[in-house]
């Protein structure tokens, strides 16, 4: 088992590399978020269309992020890694240097490419690092991912405020030179894998249906949730998600081994982290959207972008903190612990809020209840599936976590972001009411989560490979 296998790297190096490379892609994936309307302006691009720049990445992220896992799990862990940072590196540059939206968009679906970091960074702790610092090193990796996502909506004012936003590649590129740099030359390749092909017809399949459901959700409210484009999309996505289950039930060698779904402790922790993508980003479209109304409206706060991103600030250091006393506790307890305590202080973090968001604390109040949550859940899902499936699985399982918790936030945003459009004024200002339904609306979604800690497994004495129901 990965526990079992030789240890020949400098733990601290390794999770330091694999942090920034996370980290690097987490960034990424929000930087850009805040700045759209500035990006379109300078590149003369209208709203629908500049909305390909997050687009071409989730849909890219969603699409490789199994098949660049399952090639960790084949040719080396730290080999594919090496290539997907590489692909990261391209990427990131060509975006610094796009003159217009169409380099920009394809350096963004390059970009997207890394989002295989986090399956194969946890195949990595696995395979490397000594038993007793795989649980809290899992748990800082996991939590990296909900940071560098804050992070990103964060630092996206001050960049384009005093800056320009070219520099939101150029300051990540440094961080993912030094990730492949101390990839290359100071970490071993690990020794477990899985020999085989790549299921090409699995891949093939997979990829319509979530570039189906994934675009028909990102562009649903530009399209009208009730056009036949929307509707025609997600009816296909879900047929071909159906069909990719039953290929992959069929094939000697599944891209994802779909029989894993029934073991307990994997599929409530993509239960969990499909929630925790919604909750995620649907508090980062929330309360930035909030802060920044005018004080005049009776329910704004006046807020420029940068003063509204350092309120995001206390989610993230909460995240910095218990992501790593997450990986402590399931040491002592197993992963049911914080990922239940992780799921109530989240739907807490909402039901505060939706009751009242007149002031301020309440705003911090909440920050503070959703980082301590997604620190210690993201973290706990991460480990239960550690726990659950053979170290020859890790990338594979991991994997489809990671898309799980990437349908979650592409849901959240859009969902979040109907709500507010529906209840906005004439002039497009969104009514207080917005914020009421859609801070109810992430915790009854927190209330899944609930539930799927609740069904999760309670700690096994067996090993990690044992992988029974």
């Amino acid at each position: 088992m990965g526990e079992e296998a030789p240890r020949r790297g400098n733990s601290a190096l390794i999770t330091f590399y694999l942090a920034l490379g996370g980290l690097s892609f987490a960034v990424l994936q929000s930087l850009v978020a805040p700045a759209l309307s500035t990006i379109g302006k300078d590149l003369g691009a209208s709203t629908g269309d500049v909305s390909w720049i997050l687009t071409a990445y989730l849909l890219s992220a969603s699409v490789l992020t199994p098949i660049f896992a399952r090639l960790g799990d084949m040719l080396g862990k730290r080999r594919i890694l090496i290539v997907v940072l590489s692909i990261l590196l391209i990427g990131t540059l060509l975006a610094a240097l796009a003159p217009n939206l169409g380099v920009l968009v394809a350096a963004r679906a390059l970009q997207g490419a890394a989002g295989a970091v986090m399956p194969l960074s946890i195949g990595i702790v696995r395979d490397e690092l000594p038993g007793e610092k795989v649980s809290v090193t899992i748990g800082l990796l996991s939590a990296i991912f909900g940071i560098g996502a804050g992070v990103g909506i964060l630092a996206a004012g001050p960049i384009v405020e005093n800056l320009d936003w070219h520099w939101l590649f150029w300051l990540p590129l440094a961080l993912i030179v030094i990730a492949l740099l101390g990839t290359i030359f100071g970490m071993p390749e690990s020794p477990i894998r899985t020999p085989g092909r790549l299921d090409l017809v699995g891949t093939a399949v997979l990829t319509v249906s979530l570039v189906s459901l994934l675009l028909a959700i990102s562009e649903g409210q530009n399209w009208g949730w009730g056009s036949l484009k929307t509707l025609g999309l997600l009816t296909l996505g879900a047929a071909a998600l159906v069909g990719f289950v039953l290929v992959e039930l069929r094939v000697k060698e599944p891209l994802i081994d779909v029989r894993l779904f029934k073991i307990r402790g994997v599929w409530t922790a993509h239960i969990v982290a499909l929630v925790f993508g919604f909750a995620m980003f649907g508090t980062f479209v929330l309360v930035p959207t909030l802060l920044q109304l005018p004080a005049a409206v009776g329910y704004g706060f006046g807020k420029s972008v940068s003063e509204a991103g350092l309120f995001l600030l206390p989610t993230v250091l909460m995240m910095v903190v218990l992501g790593p006393v997450a990986g402590l506790m399931i040491r002592k307890s197993g992963p049911k612990t914080p990922m239940l305590i992780g799921a109530l202080f989240v739907t807490a973090a909402f039901i505060l809020p939706a009751v009242a968001h007149g002031q301020l604390w309440q705003i911090v109040l909440s920050g503070l209840l959703t980082g301590a949550g997604i620190g210690l859940a993201l973290a706990a899902t991460s480990n239960a599936i550690i726990e659950s499936v053979p170290a020859t699985q890790t990338g594979e399982a991991i994997s489809a976590n990671t898309i799980a918790r990437t349908i979650g936030s592409s849901i959240g945003t859009a969902v979040i972001a109907s709500l507010i459009s529906s209840n906005s004024t004439a002039q497009g200002l969104p009514m207080d009411d917005a914020f009421t339904i859609g801070f109810w609306t992430c915790a009854a979604v927190g209330a899944l989560a609930i539930i799927g800690a609740v069904l999760a497994p309670a700690r096994r004495r067996s090993s990690a490979g044992d992988t029974r129901p």
